[in-house]
Protein backbone atom coordinates (compact mmCIF):
# COMPACT_ATOMS: atom_id res chain seq x y z
CA UNK A 1 0.00 0.00 0.00
CA UNK A 2 1.50 3.34 -1.01
CA UNK A 3 1.29 6.43 1.15
CA UNK A 4 -0.26 9.55 -0.33
CA UNK A 5 2.47 12.11 -1.08
CA UNK A 6 0.26 14.62 -2.90
CA UNK A 7 1.27 17.16 -0.26
CA UNK A 8 4.63 17.56 -2.04
CA UNK A 9 2.98 18.84 -5.21
CA UNK A 10 0.49 20.98 -3.29
CA UNK A 11 3.29 22.53 -1.22
CA UNK A 12 5.24 23.26 -4.41
CA UNK A 13 2.17 24.92 -5.96
CA UNK A 14 1.45 27.21 -2.99
CA UNK A 15 5.14 28.05 -2.55
CA UNK A 16 5.27 29.07 -6.23
CA UNK A 17 2.16 31.16 -5.67
CA UNK A 18 3.83 32.78 -2.65
CA UNK A 19 6.93 33.53 -4.72
CA UNK A 20 4.77 35.14 -7.41
CA UNK A 21 3.05 37.34 -4.84
CA UNK A 22 6.29 38.34 -3.13
CA UNK A 23 8.13 39.11 -6.37
CA UNK A 24 5.55 41.70 -7.37
CA UNK A 25 5.52 43.52 -4.01
CA UNK A 26 7.50 46.60 -3.13
CA UNK A 27 8.16 47.96 0.34
CA UNK A 28 4.95 50.03 0.31
CA UNK A 29 2.79 47.04 -0.61
CA UNK A 30 4.47 44.92 2.06
CA UNK A 31 3.46 47.56 4.64
CA UNK A 32 -0.24 47.44 3.70
CA UNK A 33 -2.59 46.24 6.41
CA UNK A 34 -4.18 42.85 5.81
CA UNK A 35 -6.28 43.22 8.95
CA UNK A 36 -6.13 45.12 12.22
CA UNK A 37 -3.18 43.05 13.45
CA UNK A 38 -1.03 42.13 10.46
CA UNK A 39 0.63 43.78 7.48
CA UNK A 40 1.34 41.92 4.24
CA UNK A 41 4.94 41.41 5.38
CA UNK A 42 3.73 40.37 8.81
CA UNK A 43 1.50 37.67 7.33
CA UNK A 44 4.48 36.38 5.36
CA UNK A 45 6.48 36.38 8.59
CA UNK A 46 3.68 34.49 10.31
CA UNK A 47 3.84 31.84 7.57
CA UNK A 48 7.62 31.67 8.05
CA UNK A 49 7.23 31.27 11.83
CA UNK A 50 4.95 28.25 11.48
CA UNK A 51 7.09 26.76 8.69
CA UNK A 52 10.07 27.22 11.01
CA UNK A 53 8.25 25.24 13.67
CA UNK A 54 7.94 22.37 11.19
CA UNK A 55 11.68 22.58 10.49
CA UNK A 56 12.41 22.34 14.20
CA UNK A 57 10.12 19.34 14.57
CA UNK A 58 11.67 17.72 11.49
CA UNK A 59 15.07 18.03 13.16
CA UNK A 60 13.71 16.17 16.19
CA UNK A 61 12.21 13.48 13.98
CA UNK A 62 15.51 13.00 12.14
CA UNK A 63 17.40 12.76 15.46
CA UNK A 64 14.94 10.14 16.67
CA UNK A 65 13.70 12.28 19.56
CA UNK A 66 10.12 11.90 20.79
CA UNK A 67 7.51 14.61 20.26
CA UNK A 68 6.23 14.27 23.84
CA UNK A 69 5.73 18.01 24.56
CA UNK A 70 5.47 19.26 20.99
CA UNK A 71 1.78 18.88 20.32
CA UNK A 72 0.24 22.01 18.87
CA UNK A 73 -2.28 23.46 21.31
CA UNK A 74 -5.88 23.84 20.17
CA UNK A 75 -5.70 27.57 20.81
CA UNK A 76 -2.71 29.22 19.11
CA UNK A 77 -3.83 32.86 19.17
CA UNK A 78 -1.51 33.58 22.08
CA UNK A 79 1.45 32.26 20.05
CA UNK A 80 0.53 34.46 17.10
CA UNK A 81 -0.02 37.45 19.42
CA UNK A 82 3.34 36.92 21.14
CA UNK A 83 5.25 36.56 17.87
CA UNK A 84 3.59 39.53 16.09
CA UNK A 85 5.81 42.35 17.49
CA UNK A 86 8.96 40.39 16.69
CA UNK A 87 7.78 39.57 13.19
CA UNK A 88 6.82 43.19 12.48
CA UNK A 89 10.23 44.36 13.73
CA UNK A 90 11.94 42.78 10.71
CA UNK A 91 12.25 45.06 7.65
CA UNK A 92 9.42 44.09 5.25
CA UNK A 93 11.57 43.21 2.22
CA UNK A 94 13.87 41.11 4.39
CA UNK A 95 10.88 39.38 5.95
CA UNK A 96 9.37 38.54 2.55
CA UNK A 97 12.66 37.03 1.34
CA UNK A 98 13.09 35.12 4.60
CA UNK A 99 9.56 33.68 4.30
CA UNK A 100 10.40 32.37 0.82
CA UNK A 101 13.72 30.91 1.98
CA UNK A 102 12.10 29.15 4.94
CA UNK A 103 9.26 27.87 2.74
CA UNK A 104 11.82 26.37 0.34
CA UNK A 105 13.72 24.71 3.16
CA UNK A 106 10.57 23.46 4.85
CA UNK A 107 9.13 21.95 1.70
CA UNK A 108 12.39 20.20 0.86
CA UNK A 109 12.63 18.81 4.37
CA UNK A 110 9.01 17.66 4.49
CA UNK A 111 9.42 15.97 1.09
CA UNK A 112 12.41 14.04 2.47
CA UNK A 113 10.68 12.79 5.62
CA UNK A 114 8.88 9.46 5.84
CA UNK A 115 5.18 10.22 5.18
CA UNK A 116 4.10 7.68 7.77
CA UNK A 117 5.80 9.79 10.48
CA UNK A 118 3.79 12.96 9.70
CA UNK A 119 0.19 13.99 10.08
CA UNK A 120 -2.22 12.86 8.66
CA UNK A 121 -0.65 9.40 8.16
CA UNK A 122 0.47 9.57 11.81
CA UNK A 123 -2.33 11.29 13.74
CA UNK A 124 -0.04 11.72 16.76
CA UNK A 125 2.64 13.60 14.80
CA UNK A 126 2.83 17.39 15.26
CA UNK A 127 4.30 17.72 11.74
CA UNK A 128 1.65 18.63 9.19
CA UNK A 129 3.14 17.65 5.83
CA UNK A 130 0.64 19.84 3.97
CA UNK A 131 2.18 23.31 4.34
CA UNK A 132 0.09 24.46 1.36
CA UNK A 133 -3.15 24.78 3.31
CA UNK A 134 -1.73 27.27 5.83
CA UNK A 135 0.07 29.26 3.15
CA UNK A 136 -2.92 29.25 0.83
CA UNK A 137 -5.26 30.60 3.50
CA UNK A 138 -2.94 33.52 4.21
CA UNK A 139 -2.07 34.17 0.57
CA UNK A 140 -5.80 34.53 -0.05
CA UNK A 141 -5.87 37.17 2.71
CA UNK A 142 -2.87 38.99 1.24
CA UNK A 143 -4.30 38.99 -2.28
CA UNK A 144 -7.63 40.29 -0.99
CA UNK A 145 -5.91 43.12 0.88
CA UNK A 146 -3.83 44.03 -2.17
CA UNK A 147 -6.91 43.99 -4.42
CA UNK A 148 -8.74 46.27 -1.99
CA UNK A 149 -5.86 48.72 -2.04
CA UNK A 150 -5.31 48.41 1.70
CA UNK A 151 -3.82 51.16 3.76
CA UNK A 152 -0.26 51.42 5.00
CA UNK A 153 0.07 50.48 8.63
Amino acid sequence: MSVDRSYVEENDRERARMRGVVERLDDAALRLAVNEFWTVAGVLGHIAFWDGRVLSLADKLQRGEPFAADEEPEEVDWINDASRPLIHAVPPLDLARLALDIAEETDARVASLPPERMWPADPSSPINALRASHRGEHLDDIEAALAAGGRPS
